[in-house]
C-alpha cells in the first residue's frame, strides 16, 4: 500500500509569489523522487469558472454568494474521483495547493461575518486540512507593485483591501495557531532567496 502523499498549500496576498514558488518547489521535490500535483483555488471546474467570472468583473454578484462559490468550488476540489485532491493523496502524489480554506477565511470573511465563512468551509476544513501552509509574506505595497506588473486587477486587488488582508491572515495564524501548520516565509525580491526558506519547511516535513 503506497504510503499518503502530504498536502502543501501556499498562502498569501496577491503578489506574494505563490504560483512561482509552487513551480519551484515541485521541481526540488521531484528531483527527490517525490511525486508532485500542482493545483490551485479557484479551480478550472463549472464551480471554478464561476468564482472566475466573479473576481474578473464579468459577473456582479453579492459577496456572500461569492463565499458559497468558493466552498463548493473547494468541496469538489477535495472529493472529486477524478483529481480530487484526497484521490491525489490517496496515491501517494503530494499535493501543492495555491490557496485553500484559509484564503477564503481572510479574504471572505473581511466582507462578509468572518464566523459564517468559517461554518461554510467547515465540512471541506473536517475533511482534509493541510500537513503545511506555507504563507509568503510580502508588504501590500510591493505585491501591489508585482500585481500591477501582471496586468489587469481583479476584484480584490486593491491596496487598502490588501493592507486589511494580511491582518486578516496574521489574526487567523493567532487563532488557529495550534491547529494549523503555519510556516511564514518572506517573500524576497529574489525568488531564490524566497524558495530557500520555502524549502526548509518542506525538508522538515518531509525529514530530509
Amino acid at each position: 500500500m503506497k504510503e499518503r502523499g502530504k498536502f502543501i498549500v501556499f498562502e498569501g496576498i496577491d503578489g506574494s509569489g505563490k504560483s512561482t514558488q509552487i513551480k519551484m518547489l515541485s521541481a526540488y521535490l521531484s528531483e527527490k523522487g517525490i511525486c508532485c500535483y500542482q493545483t490551485r483555488e479557484p479551480t478550472d471546474s463549472p464551480f471554478g469558472s464561476l468564482v472566475h467570472t466573479c473576481m474578473t468583473g464579468r459577473v456582479q454578484t453579492d459577496e456572500r454568494a461569492i463565499a458559497a462559490l468558493f466552498a463548493a468550488d473547494r468541496l469538489d476540489h477535495i472529493f472529486n474521483e477524478v483529481n480530487g485532491i484526497k484521490k491525489k493523496l490517496d496515491e501517494g502524489v503530494s499535493v501543492l495547493c495555491d490557496r485553500y480554506y484559509l484564503s477564503s477565511f481572510a479574504y471572505n470573511g473581511g466582507l462578509v461575518p468572518t464566523e459564517w465563512v468559517i461554518a461554510l468551509n467547515a465540512q471541506a476544513r473536517d475533511a482534509l486540512r493541510p500537513d503545511l501552509t506555507v504563507f509568503l509574506d510580502v508588504l501590500p505595497e510591493e505585491g501591489m507593485t508585482r500585481v500591477e506588473r501582471r496586468g489587469d486587477r481583479e476584484r480584490y486587488e486593491k491596496l487598502e483591501f490588501q493592507r486589511k488582508l494580511r491582518e486578516n491572515y496574521f489574526e487567523l495564524f493567532r487563532r488557529f495557531g495550534e491547529e494549523e501548520h503555519v510556516v511564514v516565509v518572506k517573500s524576497e525580491t529574489e525568488k531564490a532567496e524566497t524558495q530557500k526558506g520555502v524549502r526548509r519547511a518542506a525538508d522538515e516535513l518531509y525529514g530530509f
